[in-house]
This record gives structure tokens, sequence and C-alpha cells, in this order.
């Protein structure tokens, strides 16, 4: 009995801990993005982190990615940078593989 009842602790666990390594690659995606976003942007130095900052705090907004890829598009738009929503979706991906990566080598 104890036996089964320590199969589901672990699977608990492992659940809590792929949930906050889930929840860290996507700030950090996110923060790469806005990184990223801000170079496009022509920010720099401080401007750019508060940018990259801003990223983070919009994928607060709803699930799901569409929130940051608004947030994104809605500046390159405003700021008349050509980035379509597809080049900004496959950027994301890229910078998800780097963050996982990033996370893994601690």
């Amino acid at each position: 009995m104890s036996n089964m009842k320590d199969r589901e602790q672990g699977f608990e666990r492992k659940f809590v801990l792929d949930e906050e390594t889930r929840f860290k690659a996507m700030a950090r995606r996110n923060r790469l993005l806005g990184m990223w976003a801000a170079e496009k942007l022509g920010k720099s130095g401080a401007d750019a982190d508060a940018y990259a900052k801003e990223v983070v705090i919009a994928d607060m907004e709803e699930a799901g990615d569409d929130d940051v890829l608004r947030k994104v598009s809605g500046d390159f738009n405003a700021a008349g940078v050509a980035q379509s929503d597809e080049e900004i979706r496959k950027t994301m991906a890229e910078l998800m593989a780097v963050a996982v990566e990033q996370i893994q080598a601690g």
C-alpha cells in the first residue's frame, strides 16, 4: 500500500516540477522575445530592459501566447516595424527552445 502512495507522491512532485519549469521557460522566453523586439524597435539599455518586462507582464492577461503576440505585433505596427505575426510566432518558438536550454543548463 505504501508503495502505491509513494508512486502517487512521486507523480505529484514531478507534475509540480514540470509546471514550475514550464512557467520559468515561458517567462524567460518572453523576456528574450522582449529583448529581440526592443532591438527591432530601436531600444537599448534600460529602455530595452523595461520593454522586455512589459512583454513578460503582457503574458499575464490571458492563457496562451496571443496576449504576448498582440503586444509585440501592436508595438511593431505602431512603430512601422515590418514583422508579420507568423514571423513573430516563429521567433517565439525559437526563443522557447533557447529558454528551455538555458533553464536546463542552470
